[in-house]
């Protein structure tokens, strides 16, 4: 009687939130690697029972994916245009809502970045400078716009060598297929990259802002943990990671 009692007990409480379970799947910019990473850990410390894969990329690759059907219930964009694209094609299932603002900045696991300016990219003994491909990567346009505004382009054009991402320009430069990089400040503050080398904050006057935003999408339609993380993206603590990770909060722009 009583291992019925406890089978019935198991189901009585264990089942419901197992049958509730749900798999979220998000689609985010690669700059976003680090600091989402964190974001979903604590997030399942109050949602146990929900299963969250992350796959990073470009943001523009995504873009083309989930135009084509690809199965992401999030779409999380460096270039806030994307997601409001597929949003205005009725792909959407939530309004387009601003994250973050990004931002680029110079970094070197060979040289001291910190000392350094574009400018110093015309050094002679620099030849390989990485950045990430700006038909599809919002911080490749970005690098490539900051480099036209300082007058740089036309000289340092020939030295560059594209990632697939910016976590992927990143690797360039750590491991030595490039001397040096434009890459996101995300990624930059990261053990992972500073504890090798140092960065320059790139002025942000010299491109267009990286204004950053992510959709639910129409995939995602009925599935209540999804809209649950994305609400916790307004929480506290996954502002508190943003912000440690060098992102720039929409309502701090807003207040200046």
């Amino acid at each position: 009687m009583k291992l019925i009692q406890t089978i019935l007990l198991f189901c009585t409480l264990i089942l419901p939130l197992v049958v509730k379970a749900e798999k979220i799947t998000i689609a985010a910019a690669s700059d976003l690697k680090f600091a989402m990473d964190e974001i979903v850990t604590a997030f399942k410390q109050t949602h146990p029972y929900d299963e969250v894969d992350v796959v990073y990329g470009s943001s523009g690759k995504f873009h083309t994916q989930i135009q084509q059907g690809a199965p992401y219930d999030l779409y999380f964009s460096a270039d806030i245009k994307y997601a409001q694209s597929l949003a205005s094609a009725g792909l959407a299932v939530s309004d387009v809502k601003a994250y973050a603002f990004g931002r680029i900045v110079l970094w070197s696991a060979s040289l001291d970045a910190s000392k350094m300016t574009l400018d110093s990219l015309l050094d002679l003994t620099i030849s390989r400078i990485a950045i990430a491909n700006p038909r599809h990567a919002p911080y490749g346009m970005r690098a490539v716009e900051a480099l036209k505004a300082s007058g740089l382009w036309d000289k340092l054009e020939p030295k560059l060598v594209y990632g697939e991402n910016i976590a992927h320009t990143a690797q360039f430069v750590q491991t030595g297929n490039a001397q040096i990089g434009i890459v996101a400040l995300a990624l930059a503050v990261n053990p992972e990259l500073s504890s090798k080398g140092d960065y320059y904050l790139i002025p942000d006057t010299l491109h267009t802002p990286l204004e950053q935003g992510f959709i639910i999408t129409k995939l995602a339609e009925g599935k209540p943990a999804v809209r649950q993380f994305a609400n916790y993206m307004s929480s506290q603590p996954a502002r508190a990671v943003m912000i440690h990770y060098g992102f720039v909060l929409p309502d701090e722009v807003a207040g200046n």
